[in-house]
């Protein structure tokens, strides 16, 4: 096994899921219930960038590995759904691929609408009413990223009051635990998990936040006087770019966390992270520990 590993994860319904460099696995609470036993899910990966070499590239391989992500992450939760439905009756009818892929198709469309389409039109909005903002470019796209912030806080914020959503998020925690447990060369038993924090520099969460942030800058480089259309357009054509540079931001951060500016830059995504994840009960942890040593347990030796 490499001395350094990589782990990543992500919180699932009832579960959790590790993703390695070669394996990805899920494990999952039977019917979501505390005293039954877990699921696994697993699958030996072979690396996009050993399939396609120019995906190793900078900022290229950010976009992929975002593209993987999600392909993963929609595999993840079709198994996790299906495995956290309670039984009725002896029973348990299963959600298909096909639904999920739905699901997560019209979860993708919602994302680009309420982030992305819904700021642009209420600054071209104001806009229109006040001429500042219409005219100067630097203006109007740091309006429109204003927007864009307030509605991602305010959309988080509102979900995390939604019982099933906050048990995602404290399956978020004890991914986090797991890995840093992992990390830092410690035992994986749920004492020795808890004892850590619930924050990761790596989490998701502050990849999004940083997404947010450099998309602020590179769409402040929009001629505010395009039509609207062309604005919108050109924000979803400038998505990879952004995407690729938050991964490397993200990759960086986690190697040079010491370093006072590079600290200061991740704090907001760390911050964030209070939203995203909460404190974990025993048998959650427990799930996590168990997909990551799935994930490493498969890694070649």
């Amino acid at each position: 096994m490499p001395e350094k590993l990589t782990i990543g994860g992500q919180a699932v319904l009832e579960g959790v899921m590790m993703r390695s460099p070669r394996a990805f696995t899920v494990a999952v609470r039977k019917g979501g219930k505390p005293e039954a036993g877990i699921a696994i899910y697993k699958q030996e990966l072979r690396p996009l960038s050993e399939r396609f070499p120019v995906l190793k590239k900078k900022i290229i391989r950010g976009s992929a590995a975002l593209f993987e992500a999600m392909w993963l992450g929609m595999r993840a939760l079709n198994f996790s759904a299906n495995e956290a439905l309670p039984e009725e009756d002896g029973k348990k009818e299963e959600i298909s691929p096909m639904a999920m892929a739905g699901t997560m198709l019209l979860a993708v469309a919602f994302a680009i609408g309420l982030f992305l389409v819904l700021p642009l039109l209420l600054t071209n909005l104001l806009g229109t009413k006040y001429a500042m903002v219409g005219a100067n470019s630097l203006l109007f796209n740091l309006t429109d990223g204003a927007f864009r912030v307030v509605l991602f806080l305010g959309y988080v914020s509102g979900i995390s009051f939604m019982k099933d959503i906050r048990r995602v998020f404290e399956y978020h925690g004890a991914e986090h635990k797991a890995i840093a447990a992992f990390e830092a060369g410690g035992s994986l038993t749920v004492q020795n998990a808890r004892a850590y924090s619930r924050i990761h520099p790596r989490c998701g969460t502050s990849f999004l936040l940083t997404v947010i942030a450099l998309s602020i800058l590179l769409f402040s480089l929009i001629p505010g006087s395009w039509p609207i259309w062309a604005k919108g357009l050109s924000r979803l054509v400038l998505l990879p770019l952004i995407a690729g540079l938050g991964y490397e931001f993200i990759k960086y951060s986690a190697k040079h966390c010491a370093n006072p500016v590079v600290k200061g830059l991740m704090q907001p995504g760390l911050w964030l992270q209070r939203l995203t994840t909460r404190e974990p009960s025993d048998d959650q942890i427990e799930v996590a520990i168990r997909a990551l040593e799935e994930a490493v347990a498969m890694e070649p030796r």
